[in-house]
């Protein structure tokens, strides 16, 4: 069931386990691509290659930037701050009042070794199923 991707999947969310491939021919067209169509949430580069993946973390301007983990460990809860409440991908998103904490803006840079997080699916309001 495999469908060539076209230019409207680099913009969509499926909120389902699809992805997108976009094979490049080089490093700066992997950057140029992300750069045009990231949503400023996550990316990841898959890599043996330390200073590759050093250069891709500095150079890619999302909130959280990886190498060799799986996007799924985006998650509030993942980073130890508790359920999530809301994302936000601006760099400045604070309303209301205004103190030192609401004008900070982070970049999380995560390491792995090919981690992967496990599917969870919520069978009923009491049961749940690992997959």
């Amino acid at each position: 069931n495999i469908v060539k991707a076209s230019n409207v999947d680099w913009t969509t969310e499926y909120l389902l386990p699809i992805i997108s491939i976009k094979i490049v021919s080089n490093f700066s067209e992997a950057i140029d691509h992300i750069d045009c169509y990231s949503s400023g949430h996550t990316e990841s580069i898959l890599t043996e290659d330390l200073n590759r993946a050093l250069k891709f973390q500095k150079e890619i301007d999302s909130a959280i930037v990886m190498h060799n983990t799986s996007t799924q460990f985006a998650d509030g809860g993942e980073f130890g701050l508790g359920g999530e409440i809301g994302i936000a991908t601006g760099k400045f998103h604070a309303r209301g009042p205004v103190g030192v904490n609401q004008l900070t803006s982070f970049k999380y840079l995560v390491n792995g070794n090919g981690h992967t997080r496990k599917w969870w699916i919520f069978t009923s309001c009491n049961k749940t199923t690992k997959i």
